[in-house]
């Protein structure tokens, strides 16, 4: 009954992989492809959450607009003017409510990444 609708950015095949991605405070959810921070779902619709989806696979990797539609999209064509960063600010949009806009960044050659911090080492207290 809440089985996922089939969709063309993601493999229907049967292939298994990973049901969540982290990206710092963001926690990205293929069963329901979705985002939340926190318990607060984001909204994304399906071409946007394919785009975070293939950003939070290698964050901070800058990905240009043909790649994004190649690789999360499986498109080789701009089906919109400017359709990767419309969608992207859209994204941005929703992240920016949850309190996690800066996340996503692009470039001064328009590639877009994700800014994730590194995860927090930690260290045993200084002996003193």
């Amino acid at each position: 009954m809440n089985a996922p609708l089939p969709s063309t950015y993601f493999d229907e095949t049967g292939a298994q992989g990973p049901r969540f991605r982290e990206a710092g405070e963001l926690v990205l959810d293929r069963a329901h492809r979705d985002a939340r921070v926190d318990d607060r779902w984001v909204g994304l619709t399906p071409c946007e959450f394919a785009l975070l989806w293939r950003l939070a696979q290698s964050p901070g990797e800058r990905l240009g607009g043909a790649d994004l539609r190649a690789q999360a999209w499986r498109i080789a064509f701009d089906p919109e003017h400017d359709g990767v960063a419309a969608h992207l600010d859209r994204v941005r949009a929703k992240l920016a409510a949850a309190g996690v806009g800066h996340l996503i960044c692009t470039d001064g050659d328009s590639r877009h990444f994700l800014d994730v911090p590194p995860p927090a080492v930690l260290r045993p207290p200084a002996a003193g």
